[in-house]
């Protein structure tokens, strides 16, 4: 009889009482900011984070997960009888989290040479709840009988399809992590411009730019209809935020130019809160494939 874990890293922001119900291991980032280290989902919510992230002297950096973190998690579903893993990271593009899950199997068959453990690693090649909960699904798939294989299958689709558009209020962060160019976020920050940013397939590109708050939902919108692909017509699409309240118009907006409102709305946690900045809202919706 086949015992199944589903593995992740904690940037994927699926919420406690889902991460709870589901069994879904996560393994923490540590985030740190002005000079104190921090475990992601133990040490601070996501509200406190924001506020620690406006007050903060410097902007904050991130630690992946490591390889001996994975190896251990390796070795404890060994121990205890699974005979197979759904891992799923974090976009391999901007982490090295996923390279560092291969190097646990590596280190997996040193601790465990006789292990009969399957491990089924998958890159999201994307952020957040995007993968968060597709990876919430899986769980929920296995947990009602479906074979490991049809899940991965499922997961790879999903990932093949999903892109976001977002926009940053507040540059400092964006500059930092290399999202916009410091030359952009001089002049955003002294035009009023806010930027349109599409992320796909782990890459982000400067789509437009608006200036002031309010010109920002429209044009998020407005970049999603370019690509959304939804041939039967049923919309399906989530929304992503902090805690600024621009996020209610924009939900306002979908709900008109889409005819339904968001499957979800979930807060950025602070692995990508750390690269956004504390003011930063997206939408999360599927394009045409292209895996």
């Amino acid at each position: 009889m086949r015992k199944i874990a589903v593995l992740t890293d904690s940037a994927c922001d699926i919420p406690p009482e889902l991460e709870k119900q589901y069994g879904i291991d996560i393994l923490p980032f540590v985030i740190t900011l002005d000079g104190v280290s921090y475990v992601e989902r133990r040490d601070f919510g996501f509200d406190e984070f924001y506020q620690m992230l406006r007050s903060a002297q410097g902007v904050p950096s991130t630690a992946q997960v490591t390889a001996i973190q994975f190896c251990e998690q390796y070795c404890k579903y060994v121990d205890e009888g699974y005979t197979d893993v759904v891992h799923v990271t974090i976009n391999s593009t901007g982490s090295g989290t996923h390279d560092a899950a291969i190097l646990a199997q590596d280190m997996l068959r040193e601790e465990r040479p006789d292990h009969k453990l399957n491990i089924h690693l998958i890159d999201s090649h994307t952020y957040s709840y995007v993968y968060g909960a597709p990876v919430v699904q899986a769980a929920s798939r296995l947990r009602n009988g479906a074979e490991v294989g049809y899940v991965c299958a499922e997961l790879e689709a999903a990932f093949a399809r999903q892109e976001i558009v977002l926009s940053a209020f507040s540059l400092k962060q964006m500059k930092k992590s290399g999202r916009i160019s410091a030359a952009a976020a001089f002049a955003g920050e002294l035009l009023g411009l806010r930027p349109i940013i599409s992320l796909i397939d782990g890459v982000t590109k400067v789509e437009d730019k608006v200036r002031g708050d309010a010109a920002v939902p429209a044009a998020m919108i407005k970049q999603v209809r370019k690509r959304m692909d939804y041939p039967d017509g049923d919309v399906h699409y989530m929304l992503g935020c902090t805690d600024i309240p621009n996020v209610k118009e924009l939900e306002k907006l979908c709900r008109k130019e889409f005819g339904r409102g968001p499957d979800a709305v979930f807060k950025l946690g602070a692995a990508v809160a750390s690269n956004t900045g504390p003011d930063a809202m997206a939408i999360v919706y599927q394009g045409v494939p292209r895996r």
